[in-house]
């Protein structure tokens, strides 16, 4: 039986916190979260991605599911990104990584943009270890999760739920 991880992501209702940048990270159960981030969005966006780290440090294994979490991959040139169906296995021991061009959590119907410098609550769910409140640092809006920074700008995407 696959155990589900859903992201409760609610940018609807999302609040944004003024905050010292520093690294963070989150523990639930067996599962440690590694410092969830996003990227600032311009004026009228209505979605954004965040990206974290998840470990298993227990003796079963945690599956993460659909809710809110796409894929991104290259599609004959295009790049695609897509509700991820199935879910994904973090086997005790290992980090499952949600990074720019991979696995992403979604906000979706952002109702202001994502500014630098602040905080995104959000919700993770297991199934197993429950439910951890984190918040998502609001990176620039080229950062991509490495120090020199950069976009994947010029890259056609579609993106389809």
């Amino acid at each position: 039986m696959k155990k589900m991880f859903r992201v409760f992501a609610v940018a609807a209702t999302a609040l944004l916190l003024t905050a010292p940048a520093f690294a963070h990270g989150f523990k639930v159960g067996d599962l440690t979260i590694g410092h969830p981030w996003t990227r600032a969005t311009p004026g009228g966006a209505k979605i954004g991605g965040g990206y974290l780290s998840i470990t298993n440090e227990g003796k079963t294994p945690e599956a993460a599911g659909h809710g809110e979490i796409h894929e991104m991959k290259m599609d004959g040139g295009v790049m695609t990104m897509r509700p991820l169906a199935g879910g994904i296995e973090i086997k005790p021991g290992e980090t499952a990584k949600l990074a720019p061009g991979g696995y992403h959590a979604m906000f979706m119907d952002l109702k202001e943009p994502l500014k630098e410098g602040t905080l995104v609550k959000g919700q993770l769910q297991f199934e197993k270890a429950g439910k951890v409140d984190v918040e998502f640092k609001v990176e620039s809006i080229g950062f991509t999760g490495e120090k020199s920074g950069g976009a994947m700008g010029g890259m056609p995407m579609d993106h389809k739920h």
